[in-house]
């Protein structure tokens, strides 16, 4: 069944590839143009999937921190958890700033770049701000003042946080209680992952309507300028994903990385399709479950976390993204300069937003913070969105990836670990 649907899928992609290249931003349907029906199927599929977001990893992670706190393992768990997060994140922005400076794309835009500033792409209109505020509005973000407003927002820092604290607490309390509570949230994380297996029949449509958009609204004219600044970000995620993951896959998890990689395909054309890590979630979590043999012990309380705690292949194209800028400009960076702009592309992709180019609004942040100019980002809006598709799948891969070393830590004997 699943090699079915990962057929159905390709079949998909290759069909939204030509229906894209045909249809280009003039085809019309009945005066309707073509992409914007790719476009309303696409995010239908989309809205469908983040239905199930926010009740999800509510839900999971109340379920998996209850369990834990009762079993007296949150401490030892959580302490793994979030220090492979932060390792893999720094080990990833230390591989996209090793490219970017060796590599050195944005040396010889500097004419392209005062041509965006003439006539620029976008007005992000951001206002700066100095690093305190930056801070302060990330811990703000994390303990709100209104949950249902934030649950309703989909700012999943706030709800993460709310729910350790809520699932934490459950086993603290009288027993009658705390049975019915748990047994609530079990129930309603079976239900979302019942909905979620509907949803998933519709998978190969929501990825046709989705890849026809980007093919058709994307042209080639486009990519040609930036092209090596294209390349550093493309061989950037492939060094971290294909050497970097598999080396911690087989020396800390003792799994065969191609059996991993191949577990999660899934997971990774969801997010490929959907540039989405939030709305691959669901995927991710039965892909490390059923296909890896992860327990939902781990998977209910490292996957949720990860999806906005540890965006790797965000961080380390964030990183790139700055320095390119830097480079065009023609700006001599400093060793300090250097490591503030590392620093701050570690710490702006702990609570991002796990949905589309939520990246754009963090490299401005670090231009900021850099003193200079955030409306540089218009230099790389023309490759934005197809980066942003693979990014995605470097996110979702290295999260399932510690899902499954820390599930080796704790002892638990998976389906991958041989062969």
């Amino acid at each position: 069944m699943k090699q079915h649907m990962l057929f159905k899928v390709f079949i998909a992609m290759t069909l939204a590839a030509l229906a894209g290249a045909f249809a280009g931003t003039e085809k019309t349907l009945f005066s309707v143009p073509l992409v914007d029906i790719f476009g309303l199927i696409g995010q239908l599929f989309l809205n469908a999937l983040t239905l199930v977001v926010v009740p999800l990893v509510a839900a999971s992670i109340i379920t998996g921190t209850a369990r834990m706190s009762s079993e007296h393992s949150f401490g030892s768990l959580g302490i793994k958890t979030f220090s492979l997060f932060i390792g893999t994140v720094i080990l990833a922005v230390l591989i996209g700033w090793f490219f970017v400076t060796l590599l050195a794309p944005g040396e010889g835009h500097t004419m392209v770049l005062k041509e965006a500033f003439q006539n620029p792409a976008v007005s992000l209109n951001l206002e700066k701000q100095d690093a305190f505020t930056k801070i302060s509005q990330i811990f703000l973000k994390l303990i709100p003042s209104n949950i249902l407003a934030v649950a309703s927002q989909g700012q999943m820092l706030g709800l993460i946080f709310f729910s350790l604290l809520f699932g934490f607490f459950i086993p603290k309390i009288e027993k009658g209680p705390s049975d019915v509570l748990l047994g609530f949230w079990k129930g309603l994380f079976q239900v979302m992952m019942c909905m979620t297996h509907l949803v998933m029949q519709a998978l190969p449509i929501g990825v046709f309507g989705l890849f026809a958009k980007v093919v058709a609204t994307t042209g080639l004219d486009s990519i040609k300028p930036i092209g090596f600044f294209f390349l550093t970000v493309l061989i950037s995620l492939a060094i971290y994903a294909l050497i970097a993951l598999p080396l911690l896959l087989k020396f800390l998890g003792g799994v065969n990385p191609i059996r991993h990689f191949k577990a999660m395909g899934p997971a990774l054309l969801t997010a490929f399709s959907t540039s989405s890590s939030a709305a691959s979630l669901p995927i991710s979590i039965e892909c490390v479950e059923r296909r890896a043999g992860v327990s939902n012990r781990i998977t209910s309380f490292t996957l949720p976390l990860a999806t906005t705690l540890n965006l790797s292949g965000t961080a380390l194209y964030v990183c790139v993204a700055t320095f390119f800028i830097c480079q065009a400009y023609g700006i001599e960076l400093s060793v300090s300069l250097q490591a503030i702009i590392i620093l701050m592309s570690i710490l702006t992709s702990f609570g991002m937003a796990g949905i589309p180019s939520a990246s754009i609004v963090a490299i401005v942040m670090i231009l900021h913070t850099a003193g200079l100019p955030g409306d540089g980002v218009a230099l790389i809006l023309a490759v934005e969105r197809i980066l942003d598709m693979f990014r995605t799948v470097v996110n979702v891969l290295g999260n399932t990836c510690c899902a499954v070393i820390i599930a080796k830590t704790e002892g638990e004997g998976h389906v991958l670990a041989h062969g």
